[in-house]
């Protein structure tokens, strides 16, 4: 899908049912002044947390873009797993076979249609630059890029045909320059980031000065009652204490360089790119 833009743009990922996260960023983005048409949510709205359906509901009344994730592809199959890209035997699998029959069992067949209608990537141009909004990887939706990983988004990249990715899934944000192009993942707002801080993260992309500017940026909202709901429903596991501790349950996808980082807090980012003169004078 093809979309006609104008800054600033928000960037978010992964929801992952977290009702109160995403309230939050609802209200960030009202106190910003970015309406809905300018926000972008790169998928996995339900996942991990207690309110799958309310969360659905609440995105979908928000009326932002938002593409289909592994998790969206999966329930609106009404399919076993949430094809996460987890590793057989791996503790982030066996957390998976808890929260994703949680989820498939109280979506309703209206948010499954609406799911099964989600593009699964989203291009627009911005001061210049081309712009690829995917899941996980290009051309695999649930494949797991990091910020160290250079050689992987560097192929991910040139695969693109564009100047910049914007990518979720990991739920680590990061902004990656890899040669001319840039890979930005803006991070989730359902889940911590495993630095050790409650806080979950949100992207913003503007226009100032003749450059294209790239910033990430925290989120507090009230993750306790967010825990609380889990435990509410039944629902408690490893994620409701993450929601607590900024801690993961599981390390399993990470890489070396990520996994050593672990309870690090993480700076926000900010990265300007010249605005490429010759399609400036183009626009």
């Amino acid at each position: 899908m093809h979309l006609d833009l104008s800054p600033p743009l928000l960037v978010f990922g992964g929801p992952y049912s977290n009702l109160r996260a995403l309230a939050a960023l609802r209200e960030r983005a009202d106190a910003l002044g970015i309406s809905a048409s300018q926000t972008i949510c790169t998928g996995d709205v339900v996942a991990y947390c207690a309110e799958p359906e309310e969360t659905t509901q609440a995105i979908r009344t928000w009326g932002c873009h938002v593409i289909a994730g592994n998790c969206e592809e999966q329930l609106a199959a009404s399919a076993d797993d949430c094809a996460c890209g987890f590793d057989e035997g791996t503790e982030c699998a066996a957390l998976a076979k808890g929260w994703y029959p949680f989820a498939n069992a109280r979506m309703s067949s209206h948010s499954r249609r609406w799911m099964a209608a989600l593009p699964q990537a989203i291009t627009f141009t911005l001061g210049g630059l081309r712009f690829r909004v995917v899941h996980g990887g290009t051309r695999i939706i649930n494949r797991f890029l990091f910020g160290s990983q250079r050689e992987a988004l560097r192929e991910e990249l040139e695969n693109s045909g564009t100047d910049v990715v914007i990518g979720g899934h990991c739920g680590v944000p990061f902004i990656a320059e890899v040669g001319s192009r840039m890979w930005f993942n803006p991070g989730v707002i359902g889940m911590p980031a495993n630095d050790g801080t409650p806080d979950v993260w949100y992207g913003l992309i503007r226009i100032t000065g003749g450059q294209v500017e790239f910033s990430t940026h925290r989120l507090s909202y009230d993750h306790t009652s967010a825990a609380a709901a889990m435990h509410r429903f039944g629902h408690a596991d490893g994620y409701a204490q993450t929601l607590l501790t900024g801690l993961w349950p599981s390390l399993d996808v990470l890489p070396s360089p990520e996994r050593a980082a672990t309870g690090q807090r993480i700076a926000p980012q900010t990265v300007r790119v010249a605005i490429p003169a010759s399609r400036a004078a183009a626009e």
